[in-house]
């Protein structure tokens, strides 16, 4: 089992991890972690890119305590929304915390720009929901496979306990050519996680 760290405390970050935010976001997070009583788990390993899939993703709170993470460990990373929620007065600060509006009907547009992105850009983390959207069921969309398949980049799953309070970071995976497989296996890596609306 992954070392728990106390609440707010980071984790184990690589080197070639890619970094960004200042003292005042990295508080912000430690703030909200400790408040919340959430602890971390396991470690980011030492590589310049990778996709991170969290879940379960069953409620709105998951974007917060995910952002609460990404500042404590100062995460320069990407993540993927829809695209109304750029249109909102809050969309300019969606895109500068690494927010990109993608439009769900074309789903295989945003994997080919994915892996485009991964290409043209040495070091660089994307974090998707693998549901795809807020549900007690774990049933996982395949575009983070196609994404790394495509890019030849590792998967970093995560998994938000909301019982527990603990966010645990597992192994890097590479995936293999049978995409039902992988999925089927990494989804045994959350047996007993249970989301916020479980």
């Amino acid at each position: 089992m992954a070392t728990q760290h106390a609440p707010g405390d980071p984790i184990p970050v690589g080197a070639q991890i890619p970094r960004t935010h200042g003292a005042v976001l990295c508080a912000i997070g430690r703030l909200w972690l400790v408040a919340g009583g959430w602890r971390l788990a396991g470690e980011l390993p030492d590589m310049p890119q990778a996709i991170i899939i969290v879940a379960p993703h069953t409620s709105n709170w998951d974007f917060t305590l995910g952002l609460a993470v990404k500042f404590l460990l100062r995460l320069r990373a990407r993540w993927l929304g829809k695209a109304a929620i750029f249109r909102s007065p809050l969309g300019g600060f969606f895109r500068r915390i690494g927010g990109i509006a993608v439009d769900r009907s074309a789903a295989n547009n945003v994997v080919q720009a994915s892996v485009a992105a991964f290409a043209a850009t040495p070091r660089m983390l994307l974090v998707l929901a693998p549901e795809g959207t807020r549900t007690a069921r774990m049933k996982w969309k395949s575009g983070f496979y196609h994404i790394a398949r495509g890019a030849n980049v590792p998967v970093i799953p995560v998994a938000f306990d909301w019982p527990g309070k603990r966010v645990t970071f597992f192994p890097p995976e590479h995936m293999g050519p049978d995409g039902d497989a992988e999925i089927a296996r990494l989804l045994t890596l959350f047996d007993g996680v249970r989301g916020k609306r479980a």
